[in-house]
């Protein structure tokens, strides 16, 4: 592998594995707000919040995080302005008091937040605009939850807490360095990478992931998925695998305050990438290293898989992060590169169909199911019984297999979404 496209893998991990406290849409709602009000200068008066229909699927029914158990982008919104620290990006809520979380609920029914539903906008879009003593600041987000592409006092640029809104030459986005993945890249680099330059990262996923999946099958969060799989099948290493990460998000849906490492922008896809390949890791007595790699391994073909699917859409997270899970428990099994691929494939043409309805307490048991499928698939590639090219989606590569689910949930999935959207807010009768 040369040195460019090395460099580059590392890059996208260090980007991808950051830690977010509690759900990643209502915590960038609670950022944008709170980088407005840093630029005001102080508490607004009136906040008007303009959001995708994405991030208003999937603020609806999930708990605030550090909220004492607050919903909705009102909400999310004002607390990012009570006590957000716009300096902690996905953590900006990390800091709320009991003040803070006892003066919320009254301003939101004294309506100091406004929402509107931004149309032609990316499906990840977030945009405050925080008024006070005849000032205007405005934060907005597109794309990534931490990528500020306005961020403005009184029409005039600013910079809060060392953040400005990006900016690219000629006023062109750059390429963003996902597209130069492949299965291929991220098998070599997985396999020959320096232990020194992905460790810290990954084993910071592991042990902050395995600390909130921990608490998911210790208290009452959720469903209690995690707790529910583990009562009849707890020496089972499927139904382990399975667990651990259901548990994660049990508590992270409910409003755990605890942090996660997320990526693909998700900490439910941070959480399905890293705890079932512990899990086996743990089972066949692998080595901290190959544990490392496998998870490097989970984690950019997650990513690579949900690349071609786009930030938010219809299209479930956890069946790209569970095509990770399943490469990676792959590797820890011995399988070789066609047995990686076929994984991949085998758990995408499975469950690429399940569909996103916004973050809630239901993602766990879509977790479960999908991680169940990623093992299913990997046992099926171990025995070389796999889906062959013409099988539906399957193409004549791996690649080609990608690319079409890929396309199915990011064009073909996009009426759902917006039905999806329709139901969920009340406009279509059903």
């Amino acid at each position: 592998m040369d040195k460019a496209t090395y460099d580059n893998h590392v890059a996208i991990l260090r980007e991808e594995l950051v830690c977010a406290l509690g759900c990643t849409e209502p915590i960038a709602v609670a950022y944008a707000s709170a980088l407005a009000r840093a630029a005001l200068g102080g508490m607004p008066q009136h906040l008007c919040v303009a959001c995708s229909g994405n991030i208003v699927k999937n603020v609806k029914s999930v708990t605030v995080p550090n909220s004492g158990g607050m919903r909705g982008i009102e909400a999310a919104a004002i607390l990012g302005a009570l006590g957000g620290d716009e300096t902690r990006a996905l953590e900006v809520l990390e800091a709320l008091t009991d003040e803070h979380r006892g003066a919320a609920p009254e301003l939101v029914r004294q309506g100091l937040c406004t929402v509107e539903l931004a149309e032609d906008v990316p499906n990840l879009y977030v945009r405050v605009v925080a008024r006070a003593q005849g000032h205007v600041a405005v934060a907005r987000l597109e794309e990534r939850h931490t990528n500020v592409t306005e961020l403005t006092l009184d029409g005039e640029p600013v910079t809060v807490g060392g953040v400005r809104a990006a900016a690219s030459e000629d006023g062109q986005a750059s390429e963003d360095p996902r597209t130069t993945l492949s299965l291929s890249s991220i098998w070599e680099f997985a396999h020959t990478a320096s232990l020194s330059d992905i460790d810290g990262l990954i084993s910071n996923q592991i042990e902050t992931n395995k600390a909130i999946s921990d608490e998911g099958l210790r208290g009452n969060w959720g469903a209690n998925i995690g707790r529910t799989l583990l009562r009849s099948r707890s020496n089972d290493i499927t139904c382990k695998a399975r667990a651990s990460a259901a548990a994660g998000s049990d508590a992270r849906m409910s409003g755990c305050a605890m942090p996660v490492v997320i990526c693909c922008g998700s900490g439910n896809q941070g959480i399905t990438c890293s705890m079932p390949v512990l899990e086996y890791a743990h089972e066949l007595w692998a080595s901290h290293e190959d544990l490392v790699r496998a998870v490097a391994l989970s984690d950019l073909t997650a990513i690579h898989v949900k690349y071609y699917v786009g930030e938010l859409s219809a299209f479930c997270g956890a069946v790209s992060a569970s095509c990770g899970a399943g490469a990676g428990i792959c590797m820890l099994r011995g399988g070789d590169f066609g047995q990686f691929e076929a994984t991949v494939v085998n758990t995408l043409v499975n469950v690429g169909g399940i569909v996103c309805d916004g973050a809630k307490p239901s993602c766990a048991a879509k977790i479960s199911a999908a991680v169940d499928a990623a093992i299913l698939g990997c046992d099926m590639a171990l025995a070389d019984d796999n889906f062959l090219p013409g099988d539906g989606l399957v193409g004549d590569t791996p690649e080609e297999s990608i690319r079409a689910m890929g396309y199915v949930g990011r064009v073909g999935m996009q009426p759902t979404d917006i039905e999806i959207l329709n139901i969920m807010i009340g406009k279509t009768e059903v």
